[in-house]
């Protein structure tokens, strides 16, 4: 039983109790009728509860989906990409970390960065370059790439002049 419906039988209880209160004998506890009413309530609860599985299943829908062992596996595969990934962070050298976590999650651009941890507007640029590189090689050892990303630079491509 989880805790709103504890929560649920609990008012109920009272609910009956004052309901009832004429039949309460007037003894110096109460605890003993109070319980007495919420294990009835309990046994009501577990009643319908088995009653409402036993009409999922009869409709059909208890039965497993195909498309949920298909989401299973994505959730099976995201969490094992991200326990990657978090020990792909653990090993980044602390400024490659910082400048990530400022950029990703600090929503911070490459200026802001710089701003944050004192380093020029090109140490952001290498530091995200190499922890990505490294993430990168975390998600999928096999799809490694030694190129540079381009990334927020409003630079033109150089000419083959």
């Amino acid at each position: 039983m989880d805790a709103q419906v504890a929560d649920d039988v609990m008012s109920e209880t009272f609910l009956v109790a004052f309901e009832r209160r004429a039949s309460f004998d007037g003894s110096e506890d109460a605890r003993p009728w109070l319980l007495g009413i919420a294990t009835n309530l309990i046994k009501k609860h577990a009643r319908l509860e088995a009653k409402a599985w036993k009409g999922l299943v009869a409709a059909d829908l208890g039965e497993v989906r195909l498309d949920a062992i298909d989401e299973a596996n994505a959730r099976l595969d995201a969490t094992a990409t991200a326990k990657r990934i978090g020990a792909a962070l653990r090993r980044l050298p602390a400024g490659d970390r910082d400048a990530l976590l400022l950029y990703a999650w600090g929503d911070l651009n490459y200026e802001g960065v710089a701003v944050a941890l004192n380093i020029p507007v090109g140490t952001v640029r290498s530091r995200l370059n190499r922890a990505r590189h490294k993430l990168r090689i975390a998600i999928d050892p096999g799809a490694a790439r030694d190129e540079e990303v381009e990334h927020e630079r409003g630079l033109a491509p150089a000419s083959d002049s």
